[in-house]
């Protein structure tokens, strides 16, 4: 058939319409075929005279064509007016199912572009209205191509940043935005533009008018620059259009993309970003909203899905097709026979269509044989397609993990969710030396040795990969030389390896509850580069000069050959400064006596003291939130928790890394200033800083949050305040610590050092890197061998120039007249090529891989603590705790449960019985219960929760007849009715959710008596 043809396909929970439009070389002929709620096929067809309609023989229900028309292939034209009304009604058709029964909408239009103008010889020309209505009748936008958003983004018209979902409303997205306090909102799926979880993502900001008022949020005041500040006087519309308008030399293509302006075009001279910071001082308590125009990069996690196959609603739907199959001579396209919904796990994820026909043929079997049981199993799966015409993703089914409710299941899923690999690959095993190994004779002769330091590791007691090692000397003018000795891991990953690849790969160690998933493989990790005890073994040594004030006087920076005399645990060195240390059963090796030991572990204790100290004083913060440590059997299962805290054995040790870490960043950054792999601690999100202040001035409490350490020392102040109501500290705590903002590696040639840009807020130094921990994280790696090259440089200059240049890198005074000379610029480039330092480009992609691995990591702990409570709740009848209040509505509640140190949230409306009464001017909730009493859900026909959901009842002859011993015995149940305020105490009662019948999570109720029921 000529022309172009348009498919509408809208499906219903029971409805399927199919709506299409024919265009050929006559006039127009419409078919619409609508199997609705009786599932009886409605046939609405017209046209006008002359037209073929040959494709349309069998539409012969009411309000079809006439038997004389299909008898001649033609429409009469007597059913002109007819099909005009029929277009009408069955565009209100679908409108009103899509509207009234939230249906899922698929367009598909095909050749839409280049047809819309195009005219067939005698025929039927769509005009642009036409074709303009049609195309948006699409679910999403058509993304920007490349070379657009490139435009776009060199002329400041629109921004890259990372798409963020709220986990709790999927309808909700956030990109951060450098320079601009809060993050901006994408709302809404339209917005979102296709864009999942994790994407990188071009976006537009909306006009000043579609800005959302910001939720619960204190007015934020920006600093503005006095040259770019206006009146902060009542702005009209017209002067907030213009402040946030792109400039004159944006311009745009017949397709909405930008197009580069000419070379004698310049945009505004002031920058969209500090334009928006003006609008945002102005209006406080605005939020800029945006909209995605493009994505620049996909997520790794589109690949990594992880889900339920919904396998019950599409065995109900085939029997619906079957029986409309017996009544129509029609076979309707229904996505509800040709594809099944696949449910993320994650809740950021949106809801997946899989093809029947791409599904792997073990599961089509049990598809085939009804088999409903592959609904509670694990499912792998990866996006495939999202294209604009579908509200929903496509993606293909990779592997079957198993049934959901199987611990071994869900850390498959999760390792594979988060792209962690557990085997390392032969090639990269075969570029590890052969054990045993020696160290070569050529390495004494250009490292120094100091096998003869008294030097020791402190780790956790199950530790087998030792990064760091310490030494302490007592010099004669009183004075302290401190020395870290790191494992140099470089001299085995050399550069353009297959070992150096899997390393790059992995980024990062994952720590795991009963074990862990290497970077490097054991044989590297654990023997040949760990500095085991009485093993000579291969170093990068920093050693200071430090004084009883804690003030570094010198300091030296190498390649070195170490040897540790003793492994100490955290345990040991804290019996050893609490002065009750017994040595037995530990092996010392070489020369030294225990005695040697203790001491240097007593004055490491008193330096790290001082360090510490100093650091605060000079504005470090520190946020010790409550961590819960789970006791396993011999079986490896959980069966109770315990709080953990620090001992001062591991502020030791972080002493003296920290200081490493802030050495090696000042030295490789004065060699390589646009191509350092540094990290950086942004300023905490100021929106959520000010709700933090907020709720302490409502509790009249005293915060001053203005710089990190001003809200180190009054969080200190209020730890002392509240020593005897700790769970109030640590919902404080918790508060403090939802404003923080994670740190990240970057690129020093990337990021302008405008004094703030390279800051790390917490530690409150201006410059920072990893180098202390090479086994495990890669960007040390890369640090160390960006050292390992300037400490070459270093050494060909201190042998060809004069003494005063000596250690013009790694000592304390820095002669940059001396590092810019031609000399030294040729040196550090020569240096760069033979050990392999990465330029800036190659750098950024390196940080950006390391920050991904670097959250996947976290993820994967945090899910496999979570799955691992999930069991111990399993296995326990009923587990009772205090929690705090941190959050009301009218919907639900936040509250931090004491035991479990996490918070939760209570969903306790459109609940059977229970009325809730919400008192927003005093912030006051009164929940009740009237068991007898029948409610109904307003607008809908879908029945109400039980008060099982919301509440645990418990009866009170219960709890006099059955006397408990447990921990739970002094967790009292709250009566009805219930009233609360912010901060106020209640009983709940923690239960696992999930795992053969959806995610797992951990969920909260409320623990309430019956009595007054």
């Amino acid at each position: 058939m000529d022309g172009a043809s348009w498919l509408v396909r809208l499906e219903a929970k029971e409805n399927v319409v199919l709506f299409g439009y024919w265009f050929g070389s006559c006039p127009t002929a419409v078919a619409v075929r609508s199997c609705y709620c009786s599932r009886s096929l409605l046939g609405v067809a017209d046209g006008l005279s002359g037209f073929p309609v040959g494709g349309l023989k069998g539409c012969r229900k009411k309000g079809g064509f006439g038997d004389d028309s299909i008898k001649n292939n033609t429409v009469r034209r007597e059913d002109v007016g007819v099909g005009f009304l029929a277009i009408i009604v069955a565009i209100g058709f679908v409108e009103y199912f899509s509207v009234a029964h939230k249906t899922h909408e698929t367009i598909i239009v095909q050749d839409l572009h280049q047809r819309k103008n195009s005219e067939a010889s005698g025929g039927y020309s769509m005009t642009n209205n036409q074709a303009e209505h049609l195309a948006q009748r699409k679910p999403f936008a058509a993304h920007w191509p490349l070379e657009a958003v490139n435009v776009a983004l060199e002329k400041g018209d629109v921004f890259k940043s990372m798409f963020r979902v709220n986990a709790h409303n999927r309808v909700e997205a956030y990109c951060k935005i450098d320079g601009l306090p809060v993050d901006v909102l994408i709302s809404g799926f339209h917005s979102q533009n296709r864009a999942v979880e994790g994407d990188i993502v071009a976006i537009k900001i909306e006009p000043f008018s579609s800005w959302t008022k910001m939720k619960g949020s204190t007015p934020i005041r920006l600093p503005i620059k006095e040259e770019s500040s206006v009146n902060n006087s009542i702005y009209g519309e017209d002067f907030v259009q213009e402040l946030i308008r792109p400039s004159s030399s944006s311009y745009i293509d017949e397709n909405n993309h930008p197009i580069a302006c000419s070379s004698g075009e310049r945009r505004e001279v002031v920058p969209l970003v500090e334009k928006l910071c003006t609008l945002m001082n102005s209006f406080p308590s605005k939020r800029p909203t945006g909209r995605v125009v493009s994505i620049i990069e996909m997520s790794p996690r589109r690949k990594t899905i992880v889900g339920f196959l919904r396998i019950k609603p599409w065995l109900s739907n085939m029997e619906i097709c079957k029986k409309d199959l017996k009544k129509s001579k029609f076979l309707l396209l229904s996505p509800k026979r040709d594809y099944i919904q696949l449910i993320s796990t994650d809740p950021k994820f949106p809801k997946l269509m899989v093809a029947l026909r791409s599904l792997p043929n073990s599961i089509m079997k049990r598809l085939e044989d009804c088999d409903v049981t592959l609904e509670m199993e694990l499912i792998a799966a990866e996006i495939v397609e999202w294209s604009e015409e579908n509200e929903s993703p496509l993606a293909h089914v990779i592997h079957n993990f198993g049934r959901g409710g199987k611990v071994e299941s869900q850390i498959s899923a999760i390792l594979f969710q988060n792209s962690i690999n557990s085997e390392f690959p032969p090639e990269a095993i075969s570029c590890i030396p052969h054990v045993p190994w020696k160290i070569p004779e050529e390495e004494f002769q250009h490292r120094r040795d100091l096998r003869n330091l008294c030097m020791f590791t402190i780790d956790p007691a199950s530790a087998s990969d030792l990064d760091d090692a310490l030494s302490v000397e007592r010099l004669p003018n009183g004075n302290y030389r401190v020395g870290v000795h790191i494992a140099d891991v470089s001299y085995f990953v050399t550069p353009n390896t297959a070992l150096d690849e899997e390393a790059q790969i992995r980024s990062t160690s994952v720590y795991l509850q009963h074990y862990k998933l290497p970077m490097l493989p054991p044989l590297l990790s654990e023997k040949l580069g760990s500095l085991s005890p009485g093993i000579e073994r291969l170093a990068f040594s920093v050693i200071w000069d430090i004084n009883l004030d804690g003030e570094v006087l010198d300091r030296w920076i190498g390649r070195t050959i170490v040897q540790s005399c003793c492994k100490l645990a955290y345990e040991h060195a804290q019996d050893i400064i609490d002065g009750t240390f017994n040595f037995e059963g530990l092996q010392l090796h070489g020369e030294f006596t225990w005695s040697d030991v203790v001491i240097s572990v007593q004055n490491l204790d008193e330096i790290s003291k001082v360090l510490k100290k100093n650091r605060y004083r000079d504005g470090a913060l520190s946020l010790e939130n409550p961590k819960i440590d789970l006791l396993f059997d011999k079986d490896g299962i959980p069966y109770d928790m315990v709080y953990s805290g620090r001992n001062k054995s591991d502020f030791l040790v972080e002493e003296f890394m920290l200081l490493a870490n802030t050495t090696a960043a000042q030295v490789i950054t004065r060699a390589y200033p646009s191509s350092a792999l540094l990290r950086r601690h942004p300023e905490p999100n100021l929106s959520k800083l000010r709700d933090l202040e907020s709720f302490c001035s409502k509790h009249s409490l005293q915060l001053n949050a203005s710089t990190s350490g001003e809200l180190h020392q009054s969080l200190e102040r209020l730890r002392h305040e509240l020593k005897d109501d700790s769970a109030f500290f640590h919902v404080l705590m918790n508060y403090a610590t939802k404003s923080m903002q994670l740190a990240t590696y970057f690129c020093s040639g990337d990021v302008i050092d405008n004094g703030k840009n390279w800051d790390h807020y917490a530690l409150a130094v201006p410059i920072y890197a990893h180098f202390t921990s090479p086994l495990r994280r890669y960007a040390d790696i890369i640090v160390h061998r960006t050292l390992a090259a300037t400490l070459d440089v270093e050494d060909r200059l201190d042998s060809n120039e004069k003494r005063l240049v000596k250690k013009c890198f790694t000592g304390l005074c820095y002669n940059k007249e001396v590092v810019e000379s031609f000399n030294a610029q040729k040196a550090l480039a020569d240096a760069a090529v033979k050990y392999d330092v990465p330029g800036t480009r190659a750098l950024v992609d390196v940080a950006a891989h390391c920050n991904e691995r670097k959250l996947a990591s976290r993820n994967v702990k945090d899910a496999i603590d979570k799955l691992y409570m999930w069991l111990l709740l399993r296995n326990k009848e009923v587990f009772l705790s205090e929690a705090r209040v941190m959050g009301l509505g009218p919907r639900f509640m936040s509250v931090f449960v004491n035991k479990l140190a996490m918070e939760r949230r209570i969903y306790y409306d459109e609940v059977e019985g229970l009325t809730v009464e919400w008192l927003d001017v005093t912030s006051t909730l009164v929940l009740n219960y009237h068991p007898n009493s029948r409610s109904y859900k307003k607008g809908s026909t879908s029945k109400l929760r039980t008060i099982e959901e919301v509440a645990m009842l418990t009866f009170p002859h219960n709890m006099v007849s059955e006397p408990d011993t447990s921990k739970d015995a002094d967790i009292e149940p709250a009566v009805f009715p219930l009233v609360l305020h912010i901060l106020s105490t209640i009983p709940v009662a923690i239960h696992p959710i999930g795992g053969d019948d959806g995610p797992i999570d951990i969920g909260a109720r409320l623990y309430m008596s019956s009595y007054f029921c």
